[in-house]
């Protein structure tokens, strides 16, 4: 897919002066920044300067291997944008991330040492998830679990009188696809090189990724005390469905730095991003516990070791 950058910023123009009533095809409304999935509707390659992320990467990760690094990411957001969906389905992509080789680490490494690594890790891979509009659900030792809202994109007519329809998935989901090979790229190209100059371990990961209906449930509710007392409380919201089990299944069958994507997924990317994954073939159980899940033969697809041209 080929959009340039002009024509991106004229979609952000044009989202920033319609009207409320061209919004009637999404339950979110451009009030706030919360409110806003507009970072989500873009093919974020156009506009995100990846060499810029690498180097603020080695930045910190310098920082970072030297005192304490800084913790900055909050969930509240993700959350908010969850409860706006709770108790009911919907389009999501799912991306799982998970560091290879942590366990060795955690035998060879001190405690801060490893602490210090996976803190930096969590840290800038949270940081390419929001750059192209995805939110982490949850951190899970070594991994995150992170989440695209999938919107169905209507702009309504243009100050030149005619109409604008984008994809309702192309651009949302080739966004996720670019997120992970970014992924890839600022751990290859930012962090290790650092790690090195340190004589640290360099550092691999494996991510899965899948499109489908997710059930949005509420368990409990969050409560902040003060001295024993409640100062403030929210739901706690969390993601359930086949299609996380799945993805999750799917990361750890992945080589280092490799992505696997589902068929769900690759059936809605365009013939170009096509290109850059193959079908894995095989009978492992742990396909097997796929096939079994998805209810029918699902097929998986892999990346190539080495980066896309996307």
């Amino acid at each position: 897919m080929d959009v340039s950058k002009d024509n991106v910023l004229k979609i952000i123009e044009e989202e920033q002066w319609r009207e409320d009533d061209h919004n009637k095809g999404t339950s979110l409304t451009p009030k706030s920044k919360t409110e806003n999935l507009l970072i989500n509707k873009l093919y974020l390659d156009a506009v995100i300067d990846v060499e810029s992320i690498i180097n603020d990467s080695q930045t910190r990760m310098r920082k970072a291997l030297k005192v304490k690094p800084d913790f900055k990411i909050s969930l509240s957001e993700s959350q908010r944008i969850l409860e706006k969906f709770a108790e009911s389905k919907i389009d999501l992509v799912v991306l799982h991330v998970d560091l290879v080789g942590s366990t060795k680490m955690s035998m060879t490494l001190s405690i801060d040492k490893l602490s210090a690594i996976i803190r930096a890790f969590a840290q800038e891979i949270s940081s390419v998830i929001s750059s192209y509009g995805g939110y982490v659900l949850k951190y899970i030792g070594d991994a995150i679990l992170a989440y695209f809202v999938i919107e169905k994109i209507e702009l309504g007519s243009n100050r030149g009188g005619s109409n604008t329809t984008l994809s309702p998935y192309s651009l949302q989901i080739t966004n996720a696809i670019s997120c992970a090979y970014t992924m890839i790229k600022v751990i290859q190209k930012g962090l290790n090189p650092v790690l090195n100059q340190y004589d640290y371990p360099e550092l691999k990961i494996r991510i899965g990724i899948d499109f489908g209906k997710i059930g949005v449930v509420q368990y409990g509710i969050d409560i902040d005390e003060l001295d024993g007392k409640a100062v403030f409380t929210r739901p706690h919201i969390d993601l359930i469905g086949s299609t996380i089990s799945i993805v999750v299944k799917m990361t750890s069958i992945a080589k280092p730095d490799q992505i696997i994507i589902g068929q769900k997924l690759y059936e809605k990317l365009d013939e170009k991003h096509k290109q850059a994954f193959k079908q894995i073939s095989g009978t492992s159980s742990i396909e097997e516990y796929i096939n079994e899940v998805s209810e029918g033969k699902y097929f998986l697809y892999g990346s190539g070791l080495t980066e896309t041209n996307s």
